[in-house]
């Protein structure tokens, strides 16, 4: 070997290993060598294994061995062949090297979340980026204030804030602030609110009074603060603390069935059935088999409640705001009980448009589109691209996953901002895969994100529970806890999603193909940055599908309040009256009200003979007596009534049964709900039939 030989050698090695390296770059997509990925993780490693990545694939259903995350922690060979490259997608990169696809074909099942369904999750991440969001906003858009928007770090809350804003939310603003405790009705209302509390519950709220005690006293060395041991009582008789103790309670299960068991249990609180099945559940995790290739979502149902379901829309406004108050709690004693550390974010202002379609926050939509059409509930641009897409029929190969053209996507949305309150757009000309792109955009476009910036990274941390019914029951509260433009705008969509799975026999889209292309439409967003290492975002990837899966599929019981909380609400509201006729009771008496002759209401005469009276004050019939039987039904009264009123012109669906006054505001009735079961738990409250507005 010649002395310039070594030299040679060594060079030539150097410009092989620079060619690799630049190689491998091409590979990884644009948003990852940026770290324009707009999710913070909830700090996996603080909890270790538990919370891994691997871990995360047993609480979604997946295979560990099928998931890019769980398969990059192996080796960097291996992080680097399961590395979601553009050149998976030889269409989308003509310029990469494409790597071989696996042999098996698209998965079919409902089931779990493989391979290479994971691969439209990468694709749908580079079309989001190569089509530039918001470049056609400002441009034929109007106003062009999108242009404008900024890009701001996710803020969290100073020491001390987070609890103080959840006590704030929570109507207990009166725990930490000496200036209200002089209102009287305040500290009677937080009285109340706090006697109506679980174990669990009250843990949750004494949790955060203490930390906020020792912030506060730390900052201001402030001493007239509440003491937390003042407000709160054991409600344990064996003198047992309210401090949750590690390890199980009563009622031991074979931790094998907690998944296979199909029906949600709405009347206890989810926190109290934690705690009660938390052993179970830590046992669950090392049994159960991870090696199941059909880990199917359960099937579940509600246990029949004969008194009524009642849906998110169904209650005054009064009784939801005490209903949110109750969910806030409940979700955060859920989390707790679970070891589930949470961290919100604080709403940031970030300059958006006032007026448009794109890039305008649903607020300002909703009331441009209520003072055209007062009660409309969801935007009317998504409304009519729904529709359009609906109307050109569902059985389009690749519906939601094939991406139109972006630069005619671009020209499109231009043209949709000028012309669409004029209705002068063209729809007949807007191709499928082009309004489907419309209405991704949308959703991103969206000043914050539709799952909101608060409560964005609980969503995420729902996948960190044990089991699917855990998961649903968090995912129940959060969906609650969401303002309810956003709420009612994510029931649209996950509605048209489903529809678009109904016809999977053409179109191809699988719930699980569907979830992995919304996923990251609903989870990225324009406001905020933040840079995620490779293996978060591999996790992130999953975690958000799956979450996207529980929403279509569980949307049927997603959207209902649970019974413990309406007990909860009629308690509060029951304990209020109570307090309320002590304080009437002497102005009562100095004037003899109703001591001395009978009531006008005939209510009660008839009730113990069997009747209740049903009132019906907008149509010509304005009551009728109706006998309780135990078979009798909310919608057995109405068609009874519209049988004896011909002069009613409404049908059947657009008229409700309410139930108004006694332990509840107002209630619409579901038409399956058993009126003597219900005349049970509420026998002062007064029966009329309304028109609804659904």
């Amino acid at each position: 070997m010649t002395p310039h030989e070594p030299a040679v050698f060594f060079l030539s090695l150097k410009v092989h290993l620079w060619l690799w390296v630049m190689d491998f770059l091409q590979h990884i997509p644009n948003h990852r060598r940026t770290g324009h990925y707009t999710l913070q993780q909830n700090q996996n490693a603080q909890h270790g294994e538990k919370y891994s990545p691997s871990a995360m694939s047993k609480t979604s259903g997946t295979d560990p061995s099928s998931l890019p995350g769980t398969s990059s922690v192996a080796s960097p060979s291996s992080q680097h062949s399961s590395s979601p490259k553009p050149g998976s997608s030889p269409r989308h990169s003509p310029n990469t090297r494409s790597r071989p696809q696996p042999t098996c074909q698209r998965c079919n099942s409902q089931d779990s979340l493989d391979e290479l369904e994971m691969d439209d999750y990468w694709k749908e991440v580079e079309n989001i980026t190569r089509s530039g969001d918001g470049a056609g906003r400002g441009e034929g858009g109007g106003e062009g204030e999108g242009e404008s928007q900024e890009e701001e770090q996710q803020k969290f809350p100073e020491e001390g804030e987070q609890e103080e804003a959840w006590l704030t939310e929570a109507g207990l603003a009166r725990l930490f602030d000496d200036s209200l405790a002089a209102d009287q009705d305040q500290e009677e209302d937080s009285a109340v609110f706090l006697s109506t509390l679980t174990r669990t519950q009250a843990a949750a709220v004494e949790r955060r009074v203490t930390s906020l005690q020792q912030t506060l006293l730390r900052r201001r060395n402030r001493q007239h603060l509440p003491d937390v041991r003042d407000i709160f009582r054991s409600p344990e008789k064996d003198g047992e603390p309210h401090k949750l103790k590690e390890g199980s309670e009563n009622g031991q299960k074979d931790p094998s069935s907690a998944e296979i068991e199909t029906e949600l249990n709405v009347e206890v609180a989810f926190s109290e059935q934690a705690l009660t099945n938390r052993d179970n559940h830590q046992r669950l995790k090392v049994t159960n088999s991870l090696n199941s290739p059909d880990d199917k979502l359960p099937n579940f149902k509600l246990l029949r409640d004969k008194t009524g379901q009642t849906k998110i829309g169904d209650l005054s406004p009064l009784d939801m705001k005490k209903v949110l108050r109750f969910v806030l709690v409940e979700m955060t004693a859920l989390f707790d009980t679970a070891g589930i550390d949470l961290k919100t974010h604080k709403p940031v202002k970030v300059k958006t448009r006032e007026s448009g379609l794109f890039g305008v926050p649903l607020s300002t939509l909703l009331d441009q589109d209520q003072r055209r059409a007062p009660g409309t509930k969801v935007p009317f641009v998504l409304q009519r691209l729904i529709n359009h897409i609906e109307e050109e029929g569902l059985d389009t190969e690749g519906l939601l996953r094939i991406p139109g053209a972006a630069t005619r996507v671009k020209s499109l949305c231009q043209e949709l901002e000028s012309c669409f309150y004029e209705g002068t757009f063209p729809w007949q000309q807007l191709k499928q895969h082009d309004a489907a792109s419309l209405l991704k955009l949308f959703i991103r476009e969206l000043p914050h994100p539709l799952l909101t910036v608060e409560h964005l990274n609980t969503f995420i941390a729902v996948n960190k529970f044990p089991t699917k019914k855990q998961q649903l029951q968090a995912l129940h509260l959060l969906v609650l806890l969401l303002p309810e433009a956003n709420r009612d705008t994510l029931k649209a969509l996950v509605e048209f999603f489903q529809r678009v799975i109904d016809h999977q026999a053409k179109n191809k889209m699988t719930l699980n193909n569907v979830s992995v292309v919304m996923a990251p439409n609903i989870f990225m967003f324009k406001g905020f940055r933040s840079k995620v290492t490779e293996q978060q975002e591999f996790s992130m990837a999953t975690s958000t599908a799956n979450i996207v899966r529980l929403l279509i599929r569980y949307q049927n019981l997603l959207w209902t309040i649970p019974k413990f909380i309406m007990n909860q609400v009629r308690r509060q509201n029951m304990e209020s009256q109570r307090k309320q006729n002590k304080e009437r009771a002497v102005r009562k008496l100095l004037k003899k009200i109703t001591t001395d002759r009978p009531s006008d209401k005939a209510v009660p005469e008839e009730s113990s003979q069997g009747f209740i009276r049903v009132h019906a004050p907008q149509f010509s019939k304005v009551s009728m007596a109706v006998q309780l039987t135990e078979e009798l039904q909310a919608a057995d009264v109405l068609t009874r009534f519209l049988s004896q009123d011909s002069s009613v012109t409404v049908k059947n669906e657009e008229l409700c049964l309410y139930e108004i006054g006694g332990n509840i505001k107002e209630r619409c009735l579901d038409g399956e709900t058993y009126m003597k079961d219900l005349f049970q738990l509420n026998p002062t409250a007064e029966w009329v039939i309304k028109v609804v507005q659904r």
